[in-house]
C-alpha cells in the first residue's frame, strides 16, 4: 500500500513537472518568439496590414471599405455583406458572397442595376462612358464583399469623373491609377489590381497639393 502510494505521488508529480514545462514551453516562450519574428520581419502584415493618413489608421490594404463620395474612386459592390443580428450591442459588418446562381433574377438586376449607375456616375461632359466599357468587377461583389481591390480598367473608367470633381487633370489621375497598380503576383498569379484606400489616400494628398 506504501509503496503504491509513492508511485502514484511521483507519477502525479512527473505529471505536474511536465505539465508546468509544457506551459511554459508552449503557452509562453513559443508564442513570445513568433510574436516576435512576426513583428521583426513582417511588422506591417503582423499588425493587420494597417493602412495610415494623417497621422492615425485609416483602414487595412486588406479589407475593403463602403461609402466613398463621388469625389473618391469607388470599391466593388457588396451585395454579399450582412448585418450582425445576434450581438447587437456591437455594429458588425459580416462578410459573404451574395450566394446567388448565374441565372437568379435577383442577380441579373443587381447587375443591371449597378451597370446603369457606373455609367451614369462615370459619364462627364466630355467624357461618356458606354455600357460595353464597365469590366465585370464593377458590377459584382467579391466571395467575401469584402475585397479592397479593383481592376486597372474598373480604375481607368473612373478617373475622369474623380478629375472633374477633384479639379485635377485627367494625365494627372492616370499617373495615379499607374502608380497604384500592381502586376500579377510573382509576376503569373492572379490579375494586375489597384488598392482603392490606398488610392484614395494618395488621391486625397495629391487633391490637397494641387
Amino acid at each position: 500500500m506504501n509503496n503504491s502510494v509513492v508511485n502514484t505521488g511521483r507519477l502525479l508529480g512527473a505529471a505536474l513537472r511536465a505539465l508546468l514545462v509544457l506551459t511554459v514551453l508552449t503557452g509562453v516562450l513559443y508564442p513570445l518568439a513568433v510574436t516576435g519574428v512576426a513583428q521583426a520581419l513582417f511588422n506591417t502584415k503582423a499588425n493587420g496590414s494597417e493602412v495610415r493618413a494623417d497621422g492615425r489608421v485609416v483602414g487595412s490594404a486588406l479589407i475593403g471599405q463602403q461609402g466613398y463620395s463621388l469625389d473618391y474612386f469607388q470599391p466593388r459592390p457588396a451585395n454579399g455583406l450582412g448585418v450582425n443580428s445576434v450581438n447587437t450591442q456591437y455594429r458588425l459588418i459580416l462578410s459573404g458572397a451574395t450566394n446567388r446562381s448565374a441565372d437568379s433574377p435577383d442577380l441579373i438586376q443587381w447587375v443591371k442595376a449597378a451597370k446603369a449607375k457606373v455609367v451614369k456616375d462615370n459619364s462627364t461632359a466630355d467624357y461618356r462612358v458606354r455600357p460595353s466599357d464597365v469590366p465585370a468587377d464593377a458590377v459584382t461583389s467579391s466571395g467575401s464583399g469584402l475585397d479592397p481591390d479593383i481592376s486597372p480598367a474598373y480604375a481607368g473608367l473612373q478617373v475622369h469623373r474623380v478629375a472633374e470633381r477633384n479639379g485635377l487633370s485627367v494625365a494627372r489621375v492616370e499617373k495615379l491609377v499607374a502608380d497604384h497598380t500592381e502586376g500579377r503576383a510573382l509576376g503569373f498569379i492572379g490579375e494586375p489590381r489597384v488598392n482603392v484606400l490606398e488610392l484614395n489616400i494618395a488621391l486625397k494628398e495629391l487633391a490637397r497639393a494641387n
